[in-house]
């Protein structure tokens, strides 16, 4: 059996709130890490969330 294409991440909120988004990542096309600008309901604002390993 081959290697799944596609990996999780956690985008993780720079807010430090805690909250975050699981998203699909194919490391062999991106090979930077991702950064969004999303909505964060903790903070009710949007803010940037950055990728971080799920553990």
């Amino acid at each position: 059996m081959a290697k799944p294409a596609t990996i999780l991440v956690k985008l993780v909120s720079t807010a430090d709130t805690g909250f975050y988004y699981v998203a699909k990542k194919n490391p062999r096309k991106t090979t930077e890490k991702l950064e969004f600008r999303k909505y964060d309901p903790v903070a009710r604002k949007h803010v940037a969330f950055k990728e971080a390993k799920i553990k």
